[in-house]
């Protein structure tokens, strides 16, 4: 192998990793909304996109076979690159959101691909000691992604559509620069990742008795239950929040402008989401799963509550706004600890790696399926009464949550 320092490309590869999936999921929907497409065709087709990471399971073991994981980043990295200019070429155009659907649907695929060569990289490429070292490290590289993503690219967006006074191109123009980014990304990992020995395809192998064995586990059907219904609500909150935030107050919105939006929900709410997920890790580390897991649910839901106080009264102050956005966001971080740890129990046993992907991919599923019809429902009943609507489907989570036969022990540091 050679030997690279592992911080001249852990930072960029899951900066790369994260934020085609923000651009694909979140970014796309402000954009659409900007674009004046109605709310029950963003949340449909834009659901659809979760597709690739449903699949991603029975896909992933094709990545391992054919080629070497780290020819599948860097040709991942420049077809993501190829998509996002795509985009920025079909954006000016007539027929725009037929174009740039499909595309980011192979992006959205391109993206799901890279997840599976870079997580299977990272352990190829470095010992035991330097994953436990650069864990931290990964995963806030991945939240900047996040935060450029639904934060800065959000905010130069809204500055752009100001500068210019023409929205088609000022999205464009930030599709060319990630697009420009993105090459780059994909070009300087054409040099620096490490080429380790072990990076080599691999054999099918027991593929049946993997799939076999996890639908065997004692339990499943509520397992599975529990993954598709924990999110029933924030699935289809996720969908509408952007374009409530947007939407003028006859709609029922709140009338922000793009680059408000980007601070509130890219910037403020991230890290809001971000805080909830460290203390939640550290929380769960030091009692146990088991212990925080009601509390956990009930933060998980409870503050989707905001959103009703939002659409009932329609503020106008950016502060009031923002402080509901981060409780929102908080309590979701500290509430999804919960639900990724189950995951990992779930997965326990010989596959354990396949098992997990198999878990995230019901995961994805189960945000897909509500999301699709989160805007048809919008649309029937008002912002007003779609959030009570949200906040009645958190309840077959929480009653399911009660079933869970989880250990006393488990998520403890040892």
């Amino acid at each position: 192998m050679n030997n690279k320092n592992p911080w001249s490309w852990i930072p960029t590869l899951y900066f790369a990793e994260g934020l085609p999936y923000v651009l694909v999921m979140t970014v796309s929907v402000i954009m659409y909304k900007n674009l004046d497409i109605s709310n029950t065709e963003i949340a449909f087709y834009t659901s659809w996109l979760y597709l690739p990471w449903v699949i991603k399971p029975f896909w992933s073991p094709f990545v391992d076979l054919l080629k070497t994981k780290r020819w599948w980043i860097t040709t991942m990295q420049l077809l993501i690159g190829a998509g996002l200019a795509g985009i920025a070429f079909f954006l000016p155009t007539t027929f725009f959101f037929q174009a740039t659907l499909a595309v980011f649907w192979l992006m959205a695929f391109s993206s799901a691909t890279h997840d599976i060569a870079a997580d299977g990289f990272y352990m190829l490429a470095l010992n035991e000691s330097e994953q436990s070292l650069f864990v931290g490290i990964r995963n806030i590289f991945y939240r900047i992604a996040t935060i450029t993503g639904q934060g800065l690219l959000i905010v130069l967006a809204g500055m752009l559509e100001k500068w210019t006074g023409n929205i088609p191109y000022a999205w464009s123009l930030v599709f060319f620069v990630c697009a420009g980014l993105f090459i780059a990304i994909g070009l300087y990992h054409t040099y620096q990742l490490p080429k380790p020995t072990t990076d080599k395809g691999a054999s099918l192998g027991s593929l049946g008795n993997l799939f076999k064995t996890f639908f065997q586990k004692k339990g499943i059907v509520l397992s599975l239950a529990f993954i598709l219904l924990y999110r029933l609500g924030e699935a289809q909150l996720a969908k509408l929040a952007s374009p409530f935030l947007l939407d003028n107050p006859e709609m029922g919105g709140l009338n922000l402008s793009t680059e408000q939006v980007g601070i509130i929900y890219g910037t403020i709410g991230v890290i809001a989401l971000l805080v909830g997920g460290i203390v939640g890790g550290i929380v769960a580390s030091k009692h146990g799963l088991k212990k925080w897991l009601w509390y956990m649910v009930v933060a998980m839901n409870v503050p989707n509550l905001v959103y009703v106080y939002l659409a009932f009264v329609q503020p106008q102050n950016f502060w009031v706004i923002s402080s509901c956005v981060a409780i929102e966001q908080l309590g979701y971080g500290f509430g999804f600890t919960a639900f990724m740890l189950y995951l990992i129990y779930v997965a326990q046993g010989p596959y354990q790696t396949a098992h997990y992907a198999i878990c995230t991919g019901f995961m994805a599923l189960g945000m897909m399926l509500p999301g699709m019809i989160a805007g048809w429902l919008q649309e029937m009943m008002g912002y007003n009464w779609f959030f009570v609507w949200v906040c009645l489907c958190t309840i077959p989570g929480i009653i399911l949550a009660g079933f869970l036969p989880i250990p006393e022990e488990f998520g403890k540091k040892k």
